[in-house]
């Protein structure tokens, strides 16, 4: 498939097998490229370099046949050796300069930035992308303080490169970094932890796509939908995350939206927007 402009990227997915035991981090990466995940980066602290490099190989290989950046982090010797379409770094690996040197002019170099002034220096010294973050309090940074949605805010008027925010992020706050003028996302456990990490990628997909829609202001906090009759107040986005907020996911259940009966496929890619309305039909038993 041919590869589309990595700029262009919306979703990006990093790797996390201990969030996902029983599952190859192929199976859980493909299906976040399926769900929408547009860049993919291979982060994986205590592995051995032996098993680094076979991820390496693998995942180059899937993203390669859907057309997908793929992005080793930190170990710029697998990111040779595997034939990745660059490397990200932190604060304290690599010097920038250096991974330009070694990765050639047309490698992707991405930058790990927890303020403006980091921010502004890794665009001054050559960063194709930066991380800003993390955003959130997340388990993958234990010890990192959170910059919060301050940061993301002043990213968003300060920084001309592309960047995205990172850290924690989750559907449940999605549209509060969108709102702070966030217009790419990534995310890691919310993803890769999930038993459907396609479906969740659609999720992220159709917030980043209403808060676009909706200017800088981003996706309001919540929208009013009418369920079964009655209004109700939700964070959620598409039809996939009204039934989980109702503790219904799991559920043998029909959907209609607005007079039209919703495939369970497709309920993470059916929208919500206020003033829907919805009914759910839910079966019980043998009936």
């Amino acid at each position: 498939m041919e590869k589309r402009n990595w700029r262009d990227f919306k979703l990006y997915a990093i790797t996390a097998a201990n969030y996902h035991p029983g599952r190859s981090v192929l199976e859980v990466m493909e299906q976040a490229i399926l769900g929408g995940a547009d860049i993919v980066q291979l982060r994986a602290k205590d592995a051995s370099k032996e098993a680094l490099l076979r991820d390496a190989r693998a995942l180059r290989e899937l993203t390669a046949r859907y057309g997908v950046p793929f992005i080793v982090n930190d170990h710029i010797d697998v990111a040779l050796e595997a034939g990745a379409d660059g490397a990200h770094f932190g604060q304290d690996d690599l010097p920038l300069a250096e991974a330009r040197r070694i990765l050639g002019p047309d490698a992707i170099i991405g930058i790990s930035t927890h303020s403006l002034e980091q921010a502004l220096a890794a665009e001054r010294g050559g960063a194709d992308y930066i991380g800003v973050g993390p955003v959130f309090p997340t388990g993958t940074k234990p010890g990192r303080a959170a910059v919060t949605t301050s940061y993301v805010r002043e990213a968003a008027a300060h920084v001309s490169i592309p960047w995205v925010a990172i850290g924690g992020i989750t559907l449940a706050n999605a549209d509060e970094v969108l709102a702070a003028g966030a217009t790419r996302l990534c995310a890691v456990s919310a993803i890769v932890g999930d038993a459907r990490p396609a479906d969740v990628c659609r999720a992220f997909r159709a917030r980043i796509d209403a808060a676009e829609r909706g200017g800088a202001g981003g996706a309001p906090a919540s929208i009013a939908v009418v369920v079964n009759g009655r209004r109700e107040e939700t964070a959620a986005r598409t039809v996939a995350e009204l039934v989980e907020a109702l503790g219904l996911a799991g559920k043998s259940l029909v959907v209609e939206l607005n007079g039209v009966i919703v495939a369970r496929e497709a309920w993470a890619s059916a929208a919500l927007a206020d003033g829907a309305a919805v009914e759910l039909v839910h079966f019980v038993g043998g009936g």
